[in-house]
């Protein structure tokens, strides 16, 4: 008799009492109903929350941290602070760290994430990091912050349809979520065959594709929750048949029989058994608008956070064109 197949246990059972994950895949509303940005101040505690904003990754300094912290303030958070490590050093500050154990809720900003899984990640700060998500808070990334959160991170890659050998770096990431691999931006940059090309290779891993304003909430019971504009595209590698381990240079691999789903707004997905769980929750209540005041300048920073979330060196080379159209000063 052939031994029965043991079901495939996608994601490591986090500890008890875990707090939410929520990946984000960029370019979130920042202006209008922002239903993401409410979702993570309801889930970090409203008015009693204590919000951490960690913007290692971004290039805009505390320009990134000063966005959301007005967001999250306007959207009722009750106290938001600001982390930005740029060194392994003050990542291992004990004062960073004792800062995060306050935390009920970390916001991890876009740029660039190996930037922030190089600070980050074994530090003080990247172990108060697991224990806040242990003792309940609420962890969420947006972008780079999203591909950051998982074990294994897509460091960087190529974008295209079709799965290519050598298409992506893989990365370890912050040990947030155990074996995912995080994509971002994902519809508007055509990642999905990088993120194919990745799970073929490693097809124990369950590949998420995050479009733009979109983001999946992920419970300690490995359910995940869709929200956004959006969808999220979820790639499963169970059945897959490859010639990535003899394909050579950067032809395309020959991938058959991967799982794909894709979700909009509202459909649930349970990562331990690999299904669908339902249809559509209802909607969530809009958010009121923000004053038209404000509006021009969020708008702005919105955009360059957006930009630097797709490429990461966008501020880089602004500042850099911005410092060669000065004119030589004279003798």
């Amino acid at each position: 008799m052939s031994e029965a197949k043991s079901p495939i246990h996608s994601i490591r059972a986090p500890a008890d009492g875990a707090g939410p994950v929520m990946i984000i895949g960029g370019a979130e509303d920042k202006l209008r109903d922002r239903v993401i940005l409410a979702r993570f101040v309801q889930l970090a505690g409203g008015s009693e929350a204590h919000v951490v904003v960690v913007s290692t990754a971004s290039s805009l300094g505390e320009e990134a941290t000063g966005l959301y912290r007005e967001l999250f303030t306007h959207l009722g958070a009750g106290r938001v602070s600001g982390l930005r490590p740029v060194t392994r050093d003050e990542a291992n500050d004990p004062a960073a760290g004792r800062l995060m154990d306050e935390a009920t809720g970390v916001f991890l900003t876009g740029g660039n994430q190996l930037r922030l899984a190089s600070v980050v990640g074994g530090t003080e700060l990247g172990g108060a990091l697991l224990r806040a998500h242990d003792r309940g808070a609420v962890i969420a990334g947006t972008s780079a912050g999203a591909s950051a959160v998982s074990t294994h991170m897509m460091a960087f890659g190529a974008s295209g349809a079709s799965p290519k050998h050598r298409m992506a770096q893989i990365s370890a990431g912050l040990g947030i979520l155990m074996n995912v691999v995080v994509d971002q931006h994902f519809e508007q940059r055509t990642r999905l065959g990088r993120l194919l090309s990745v799970v073929a290779q490693s097809p124990s891993l369950i590949g998420l594709g995050l479009d733009e304003d979109t983001a999946a909430v992920i419970n300690a019971d490995q359910t995940l929750e869709v929200i956004g504009r959006g969808a999220v595209t979820i790639v499963d590698g169970s059945e897959i048949v490859t010639d990535s381990y003899q394909t050579k240079g950067h032809r395309p691999m020959m991938v058959s029989g991967a799982i794909l789903h894709s979700l909009p707004a509202g459909y649930r997905f349970n990562l331990t058994t690999r299904s669908l769980l339902s249809g559509p929750t209802e909607a969530v209540a809009k958010v009121p608008r923000a004053m038209e005041t404000a509006r021009k300048r969020l708008h702005r920073l919105s955009k360059e956070i957006a930009s630097e979330g797709a490429d990461s060196f966008v501020v880089d080379r602004k500042e850099r064109k911005a410092r060669d159209q000065l004119p030589e000063a004279s003798e």
